[in-house]
């Protein structure tokens, strides 16, 4: 198991979630668990489909429980799962879906004349 610094636990408590997400234990963290899930989404997987990333529904690393408020499980295995992003706002996150949909549905509002 991964050991956390203090630097990187104090950073995530602080609200810098940008500095954890950036940081070299979570990019070697993520990458583990993304070869021990087979680079499948976990949730897709359970529903008998096969969801392996693609462009517009890349492969996310999710917390089970959030990081902000569970900061000391923020590199445990067994807190973390491969998803595709539409499981991840889907089913992980359905309170952040109209938030989603609305970035995913942008449409240019440019005109001409």
């Amino acid at each position: 198991m991964m050991q956390m610094n203090k630097k990187l636990y104090d950073a995530i408590v602080d609200g810098n979630v940008h500095y954890f997400y950036t940081s070299w234990p979570w990019k070697i963290k993520r990458k583990q668990i993304l070869e021990r899930d087979n680079r499948e989404c976990q949730i897709c997987k359970q529903d008998g489909k096969v969801a392996a990333g693609t462009g517009d529904n890349p492969l996310i690393v999710h917390h089970v429980q959030e990081l902000k408020t569970r900061p000391d499980l923020a590199l445990t295995d067994s807190n973390l799962l491969t998803v595709c992003n539409d499981c991840h706002e889907n089913v992980c996150h359905p309170n952040r879906l109209g938030k989603y949909q609305e970035r995913k549905s942008f449409m240019n509002e440019e005109r001409w004349e």
